[in-house]
């Protein structure tokens, strides 16, 4: 019951405006069903061959969060199922998966990666990539997906005012991209900001999405 504990601790100390993605990579289907009968429904996985089998031996209605750096020669093992991608960070990767969502005859919802650390080893769109990209006519015309959001990193360090500066900023670029009228391939509802180590101040900062893994099942890795 150890994962349903830490589960349902976390669960109690979130708004109810805030979704939790527990972050079940390396983890053993029988953690994550753990987790599924303690009443998780969203669960993130950051390779897609691991996450499709996984998806093959659990509960229909799970909801799979593809978390990590996509390639995109992946999708199309997950475009059938694949309920949120987080880490989009260029428009051939919005093409890509939209090729594989027209196949599936399906709208695959996406979240853009911004870059938001003082890390060369982060992914993300800078502010005006993501302008130039939203307003660009191969982006109007990818019918197949959907931006819902945004999703940033910060910084890993113990530096907490800095983690907040950047959750900070963020949400500053979320709320402008808010008044950009809607259309059918682009509505912002989420901004996802927070892992295990920083949620609390993500949350304080306007994330209403937070994506918690070693605070639920632990460090220790298993192989699925």
């Amino acid at each position: 019951m150890y994962i349903a504990q830490n589960l349902n601790k976390i669960l109690h100390q979130l708004p109810p405006q805030v979704t939790l993605v527990a972050v079940s990579k390396t983890k053993s289907v029988a953690d994550i069903k753990e987790a599924y009968d303690a009443g998780q429904r969203d669960f993130g996985e950051n390779k897609v061959q691991e996450m499709t089998s996984k998806h093959e031996d659990l509960p229909s209605d799970i909801r799979w969060h593809m978390i990590g750096h996509l390639q995109s020669n992946k999708i199309k093992y997950m475009a059938s199922y694949v309920h949120l991608i987080h880490g989009v960070d260029s428009l051939d990767l919005l093409i890509e998966i939209n090729k594989h969502a027209i196949k599936h005859n399906r709208i695959i919802r996406c979240l853009l990666q911004v870059y938001i650390a003082q890390e060369e080893s982060k992914f993300g769109l800078d502010f005006e990539e993501i302008e130039k990209l939203l307003h660009s006519d191969i982006f109007s015309n990818l019918q197949h997906i959907k931006v819902v959001g945004l999703m940033g990193m910060a910084s890993f360090t113990d530096d907490e005012t800095q983690v907040r500066r950047e959750f900070q900023t963020l949400n500053q670029f979320f709320k402008k991209l808010k008044n950009e009228p809607e259309t059918s391939n682009f509505k912002l509802e989420t901004l996802s900001m927070g892992m295990s180590g920083d949620y609390q101040i993500a949350i304080e900062e306007g994330s209403n999405l937070v994506r918690i893994g070693s605070a639920i099942f632990g460090s220790r890795n298993y192989i699925a």
